[in-house]
């Protein structure tokens, strides 16, 4: 009985040296990256949120503006020939965005929010993601919605990235999140 306990005891020890490590998670979002908020927001409830995310994370701010503006017609979900409803049935819908220049190079996180439309993310998010190089990039979605989760908004969405950047799956924020409520959800994602 003695020799099978020392021969086990030898096996598990064997075993255990030849185990790989565990590694540890790797993080999502990495200290002294430098970090944008680009956010779409047609009622200004986003807005209201990106700026609040900017100040927690002491990051630029962009805002994704649509050449024509939406306006309150525009938005009526329960008309199907209004410009929103026309646009999300269309898959392929990318409405002109504001061309200013910016670009996403000198950046390796971006916070990308908007509000959820008919369950995802609006087609002038789209327009955005094509019109930008977003290769090693760190993509972190945001929403806001009035009964809406977020969610399969990122895999919605990474069809339209380059293959090697990593787009993470945040979550919706409604209701008007303080800048420390903010902070602890950013930090949560180090």
């Amino acid at each position: 009985m003695k020799k099978l306990f020392i021969c086990l005891l030898a096996v598990c020890f064997a075993v255990a040296c030849n185990a790989k490590p565990v590694e540890k998670e790797t993080k999502t979002v990495k200290q002294n990256q430098k970090a944008v908020v680009a956010y779409f927001s047609a009622t200004g409830t986003t807005k209201r949120v990106a700026e609040n995310l900017s100040k927690a994370i002491n990051a630029d701010i962009y805002e994704i503006k649509p050449s024509v503006s939406y306006t309150s017609d525009d938005l009526n979900w329960r008309n199907k020939q209004s410009r929103s409803s026309i646009e999300m049935s269309d898959k392929t819908a990318r409405p002109e965005i504001v061309k200013d220049g910016f670009s996403v190079k000198d950046y390796d996180t971006i916070y990308l929010g908007f509000p959820i439309w008919w369950g995802t993310a609006p087609r002038i998010i789209y327009t955005f993601l094509d019109s930008q190089d977003f290769a090693g990039k760190t993509i972190i979605i945001f929403a806001t919605s009035g009964s809406s989760s977020i969610g399969n908004t990122d895999k919605d969405l990474k069809p339209s990235i380059s293959a090697n950047a990593k787009i993470i799956k945040g979550k919706t924020l409604n209701g008007n999140p303080s800048v420390e409520e903010l902070k602890k959800w950013a930090d949560s994602l180090k």
